[in-house]
């Protein structure tokens, strides 16, 4: 009895003390979003630790004694508002919030494991707060300066700049061998032969949250990376259910204006090729046709739908799915000229006076995400990601040869390249001072070329005749690439030295592994057409000769022609190369602040790397066998790194580290890519190059969405890998180590300031960073020969040189003005940059000088209109200079242009409406 009252005076006593607390509740909004729910924002008692933060919803509750509160609401980034409170017993005050972008110090926000990366400002206090030097742009910026996909993103970063007709980008000089690209940190397969990471424009702005740029090394990252790390950051769902429908259209000035558009005949305009390749040689099976098509109707078109949602899972869970799906096509037309010339102004090889490159690309892009957050201490998220990207490629030169001889040479291409990621990532919280960073991810690429056609049309006695020349003149080639990539990491962090009277550490001990295992399977089948006797055609009536009628087995039967291959008459057998390569990883890193104004860091990976390779090609290589590719290495990559805050607004960083570059695979396999003017072979010999790196940075933030910041930097390499021309009569291009070290020093500045701005209603900001930088290289021709048993011979122009594609000088720059009046809020852009000429391959004795790239401006005005709380106008035009595009050779006689091209403005409109 006695224990049943004590009971019963318990519960009363509880059921009083709870009765006598009152509720604040609410609902945070942003107010940059389009007033959008804002999650995970600090609550707090001031001068108390009590609080909490909003759910996915935004929203919030508090039990409180009785009494008069000072409520503080604060998120990163965003300024911090207070609110006096009185709570009444039993009662439930609401408190709703709009928090907007804000001036704020270091001791405004307690930085959350949550940060809205689509914000400018929030993304600026992150990098304010971070240990390591990144940058990251988010989706606010990106669309604030009209950028389509994540390669267009990165040349907005200071030091980046990416080289007309190149898929990949160069950072600081140092081009696609020496970066690497993940995916919500797990990396990705490429989608090119002749590259080692994917083509960023392959992820447009529809699927990206933000993107980060690491120009500098840490323990995180794999090794195997000299000039910056890319992290394309994927959209998570967040806040309240969203749908919007986006549709658009625009034109290539160029293109449109062409009334004779020309078009790979068999082209898909969905993107999605099935084209066969011939099984037999007997029998003529090729499905398209030589000559091809036209379309009158030259507009570009997009059309895309995302959305997501949320629900609850239990007492704490929360579901987030977001989904997008979008289709999106593209005419461009380039017009200009080129020239292929000996060692000498006077010595012409082959003058293609008129060219003209008709493109057609598509690309169809579908993600899901899946983000459970089980409670506040775990969180799985999935990603599944497909990418279709395809392009059709009409290529015309008319063209005189070396005897002044009229030619015309065509080339049509057909691509297809597709992309398959799925990833599982988890973030746990296993203690108040351990927590597990993990995830797993597998990609899939498959790259086809479907029929690619070449046809070399020579002078007749009475017009043009078929080139004989060579058995392989006129061909039709078919590739296909796939490549798989599955890889891992497992990190933990364990918190050191709490701090006296606070739930914070001083330090923290990050330990884990990594592993990512890369296989690809290259195959390549060239059908030549062996044709007999002067055959007369015009470049319309290549189909009228070159069909089953006219097919023979014969090599003497005239006004006939045979099929053959590279191998031989009756070969189906493809060429083909096999790498792979195999990475564990092992990392620990010690992170500590002694002080508020000091941290460092020191770590060290150590990366155990295999790399194999096997083949079965074009090139005849007797004294070269499958171990001489072999990279077999155990690299040990220390870095430090120390920070120091001046003040509540700017700090110095300084970072060293020791990185090693890996061979391309393409650069390794003994294989012959060919395009009209230009062939590539690989060098099996190639050896990996170690990367010494140094960074000193000067950082200061003065207001909300302002920076200003100044960094020196500095890389050695060991065994630089170069593009040079061989020794041959084919005048090849391989990859070889061209001398024992090279350097590279410079210096990057940045600002982005808001030049006025009328409370929310006007705001004008501009934007600047410029990078200068010096490179060379030692170049040393008995070297190349003496590590690839002389089976390579180039001839350099000199014993040193500047490194291929590091322009002096970079200049990035824009200007926003916006403004509100009523439901009608315009965001206008203009955006400019500038490369200065830079290398585009090394010459040699034979050839002549460096192939140099002139340095161009481009300016893009971009244009946004939001109407009320559902619609969204955009309209821009790019290329407005219309600057041509040049390349021009070195010589005894002095420069001589050798590629000149101009590609037309262009133009877009798009619409998006928000359902809700």
């Amino acid at each position: 009895m006695r224990n049943q009252l004590t009971l019963l005076l318990v519960l009363l006593f509880s059921a009083i003390g709870f009765a006598q607390k009152g509720t604040v509740t609410g609902t945070l909004t942003d107010k940059d979003l389009n007033n959008e729910p804002l999650p995970f924002a600090n609550v707090i008692v001031k001068g108390t630790t009590n609080g909490t933060t909003t759910d996915n919803d935004g929203k919030y509750t508090l039990m409180l004694e009785p009494g008069t509160y000072v409520i503080e609401f604060s998120f990163l980034g965003y300024e911090t508002l207070t609110e006096n409170v009185t709570v009444v017993a039993g009662q439930t005050v609401t408190v709703d919030k709009v928090l907007g972008a804000g001036s704020y110090t270091l001791q405004d926000v307690k930085v959350q494991s949550q940060v809205n990366r689509e914000k400018e400002s929030a993304l600026l206090l992150e990098q304010q707060k971070s240990v390591t030097i990144t940058q990251q742009i988010g989706a606010q910026e990106l669309t604030r300066k009209g950028v389509s996909d994540a390669a267009a993103a990165v040349t907005k970063v200071t030091g980046i700049s990416r080289q007309d007709g190149a898929s990949g980008i160069y950072v600081r000089g140092l081009g696609d061998r020496y970066n690497s690209t993940t995916l919500n940190g797990l990396p990705l397969p490429s989608n090119e032969p002749t590259n080692k990471n994917v083509s960023l424009d392959l992820f447009s702005t529809d699927v990206i949250q933000s993107v980060g740029v690491s120009k500098t090394w840490y323990t995180d990252l794999y090794g195997d990376v000299g000039g910056a790390n890319i992290d394309i950051v994927s959209k998570e769902h967040s806040g309240k259910t969203k749908l919007n429908i986006e549709v658009g259209s625009g034109i290539n000035s160029y293109a449109f204006d062409s009334n004779n558009f020309k078009v790979a005949d068999g082209i898909q305009k969905s993107g999605f090729f099935d084209v066969k390749k011939p099984n037999d040689l007997t029998t003529y099976q090729f499905e398209n046709k030589w000559t091809p098509g036209r379309d009158s109707n030259p507009v570009d078109m997009n059309l895309g739908i995302s959305g997501g949602t949320s629900f609850k899972v239990g007492e704490e869970g929360k579901l987030n799915v977001f989904g997008t799906a979008s289709f999106e096509n593209g005419y461009n037309l380039k017009k200009g000229s080129q020239l292929n010339i000996g060692n000498t102004n006077d010595n012409i090889i082959e003058n293609f006076f008129d060219v003209n490159k008709y493109e057609y690309s598509t690309k169809t892009t579908g993600m899901a995400n899946l983000a459970y957050r089980i409670n506040k201490d775990h969180k799985i998220k999935f990603n599944t990601v497909f990418i279709n990207a395809s392009r059709s490629s009409v290529n015309e030169y008319d063209f005189t040869n070396e005897n002044g001889s009229p030619s015309f040479t065509r080339q049509t291409i057909n691509e297809q390249n597709k992309l398959f990621v799925n990833q599982l990532l988890g973030e746990n919280k296993l203690s108040d001072r351990l927590d597990l960073d993990w995830g797993a991810s597998f990609g899939k690429i498959t790259s086809e070329m479907p029929d690619r056609s070449t046809i070399v049309l020579v002078e007749g006695a009475n017009g043009f005749i078929f080139n004989t020349n060579t058995q392989s003149t006129n061909n039709r080639y078919f590739q296909k690439l796939d490549e798989t990539e599955i890889s891992g990491k497992a990190v933990a962090a364990y918190k050191l030295f709490k701090k006296a009277d606070s739930d914070e550490y001083k330090g923290k001990l990050t330990f884990g592994y990594n592993g990512r295992f890369k296989k690809r399977d290259f195959e390549a089948t060239q059908y030549n057409f062996r044709i007999n006797g002067s055959v007369p055609v015009t470049e319309d009536t290549v189909d009228s000769f070159l069909n089953a009628t006219n097919q023979s087995q014969s090599n003497n039967e005239q006004n006939t022609f045979r099929i053959l291959t590279g191998r031989n008459a009756g070969s189906l057998v493809p060429f083909t190369y096999n790498p792979e390569v195999n990475i564990h990883t092992g990392l620990v890193n010690f992170e500590h602040s002694p002080s508020d104004k000091f941290t460092y860091s020191i770590g060290v990976r150590a990366e155990k790397v295999l790399q194999e390779m096997e083949w079965d090609t074009n090139i005849a290589l007797p004294n070269v066998n499958f171990d001489d590719a072999k990279i077999d290495e155990l690299y040990i990559l220390p870095v430090a790194t120390v920070k120091y805050a001046v003040n509540d607004k700017s700090n110095l960083r300084a970072v060293a580290s020791k990185t090693y570059t890996l061979p391309q695979f393409v650069e390794k396999a003994p294989f012959r890519f060919e395009v009209v003017g230009e062939s590539t072979v690989g060098n099996a010999f190639l050896k990996p190059s170690d990367n010494y790196n140094l960074d000193l940075k000067w950082e200061m933030f003065p207001e909300k969405d302002e920076l200003i910041s100044l960094t020196g930097f500095g890389k050695y390499i060991i065994d630089p890998i170069s593009k040079a021309r061989l020794n041959s009569a084919l005048n090849d291009n391989t990859f070889v180590n061209a001398g024992d070290n090279a350097f590279v020093v410079g210096a990057e500045f940045e600002i982005r300031k808001n030049v006025w701005q009328v409370e929310e209603i006007q705001s004008l900001s501009v934007g600047f960073n410029a990078t200068y930088m010096y490179s060379e290289q030692k170049l040393n021709s008995e070297k190349v020969a003496a590590e690839t048993n002389n089976t390579i011979s180039v001839s350099f122009n000199g014993d040193k040189d500047g490194l291929q594609g590091a322009s002096p000088l970079l200049l990035n720059a824009d200007v926003s003005y916006r403004f509100e009046k009523g439901d009608f809020r315009p965001t206008l852009t203009l955006v400019g940059n500038y490369f200065h000429d830079r290398i585009y391959s090394l010459g040699n004795i034979q050839s002549g000088g460096n192939v140099m790239e002139k340095g161009i401006p481009t300016l893009n005005f971009i244009s946004s209109y939001e109407i009320g709380d559902h619609w969204n106008i955009s309209l821009n035009l790019k290329n407005i200079l219309n600057a041509k595009i040049e390349r021009y050779q070195e010589n005894a006689q002095g420069d001589f242009t050798t590629y000149s091209y101009k590609t037309g403005s262009d133009f877009s409109l798009g619409i998006k409406y928000s359902i809700f």
